[in-house]
């Protein structure tokens, strides 16, 4: 009985870094319902419609990520191409008439009677089991070309290529950055991976120069202030509200940009809302959390028992800080527009679903991860 209840405590035990993350994310997930309430009050005849609907999708996203923290992650290593297939299936079947959901011309939804499901999210967590099992399980062939890159290269290539058709350019960038990030954590010579990359990034600019939405989105960031009643009028109504909210904000309720003046300003601009209402104090707390929830994930890798709980834990750790640098860096004016949503605060449930999940996975490591051995495999 003594060792079944210490055996049950040891399963919820978190260590001071897992609960200093965890704090970080309830006060980014707060932050959001908060802002949402207010940049939502102009959009419907009912307030708190896009409220309700958010805190549903955080009962799932919650239970989600409490799941991913508990469950034994090397118990999902033999289901990890399983997770990758499935979700290149649902990647297909969304490009698919009829089955897909078209939204602003893009087709990423599948329609699940009362919710929608973005599958590009699944796409995430498929490329993450699958490149972190892969990694790991020929980590001694690493220096092979075949073996060692160009299968887990095949592999990222496939996801992100299906992405890009939906069109999702941003979404393939942010896959590639990770697992590209991935290969190189795991030991894949520089030899392989910077022509890889550097073909990877002339593709993905010929791609954009043959996409008229793309490319007026690079050339309107060229010249914001020139095309502000055009392709740059997202962005320049993002500018103003930061420039309206200042150092302390015009407070919550009082801002103007909600009201029909900024698009997506739920979404993929709601950084800009908190810095018209809250200020400059805000925003830069924002940031800092977010930095500080990436140095807290760095400083716990060298726990990690093996290759691949320490890939599966960094990978999700990049998904989420990542997505953050850019759509910060999309909002402030520093990289061209892209829709894509700030983690935990942003409207979207398949998002939010996602992050805590990916949140799940790292608490999971942190929970579970006793000895530094990490540091003697990989050599890092």
């Amino acid at each position: 009985m003594k060792a079944s209840t210490a055996s049950g405590r040891s399963l919820w035990r978190m260590p001071p870094a897992g609960i200093f993350l965890s704090l970080i994310v309830i006060c980014l997930t707060f932050l959001g319902l908060v802002i949402l309430f207010s940049a939502s009050q102009a959009m419907h005849d009912d307030p708190t419609v896009l409220l309700r609907k958010q805190l549903i999708w955080l009962a799932i996203a919650t239970l989600c990520g409490a799941c991913a923290m508990l469950i034994n992650l090397d118990a999902l290593r033999p289901y990890s191409y399983i997770l990758a297939g499935g979700s290149i299936l649902l990647l297909f079947a969304v490009l698919i008439p009829g089955v897909g959901v078209t939204v602003n011309g893009a087709q990423r939804w599948i329609d699940l009677g009362p919710m929608r499901l973005q599958v590009s999210e699944i796409g995430k967590l498929g490329l993450l089991f699958s490149l972190a099992h892969y990694l790991a399980t020929n980590r001694r062939m690493l220096d092979d070309f075949i073996r060692g890159f160009m299968t887990p290269i095949f592999i990222l290539t496939v996801i992100c290529v299906l992405i890009i058709l939906e069109p999702d350019f941003g979404t393939a960038f942010l896959c590639g950055a990770v697992g590209g990030t991935m290969l190189f954590l795991a030991g894949v010579r520089l030899r392989f991976l910077i022509p890889a990359a550097v073909l990877a990034l002339i593709v993905f600019s010929i791609a954009i120069y043959n996409d008229p939405v793309r490319l007026s989105r690079i050339t309107s960031f060229l010249d914001v202030e020139g095309n502000r009643s055009d392709s740059s009028y997202q962005l320049w109504q993002g500018i103003l509200a930061f420039v309206a909210g200042g150092f302390d904000g015009v407070g919550l309720g009082a801002g103007r940009q909600q009201m029909s003046f900024l698009p997506e300003a739920h979404t993929d601009f709601i950084f800009a809302i908190v810095g018209e209402e809250l200020g400059f104090v805000f925003t830069a707390g924002v940031v800092i959390l977010f930095m500080t929830l990436f140095f807290v994930g760095v400083m716990q890798l060298k726990r990690a028992p093996d290759l691949y709980q320490y890939l599966l834990v960094v990978g999700a750790l990049l998904l989420v800080t990542y997505q953050a640098l850019i759509n910060i860096g999309v909002v402030t004016g520093c990289l061209p527009t892209k829709g894509m949503s700030l983690p935990f605060i942003s409207y979207g449930g398949s998002n939010l679903v996602l992050m805590f999940t990916l949140t799940g996975i790292i608490l999971n490591g942190f929970r579970s991860w006793r000895m530094p051995t990490i540091a003697s495999q990989r050599g890092v």
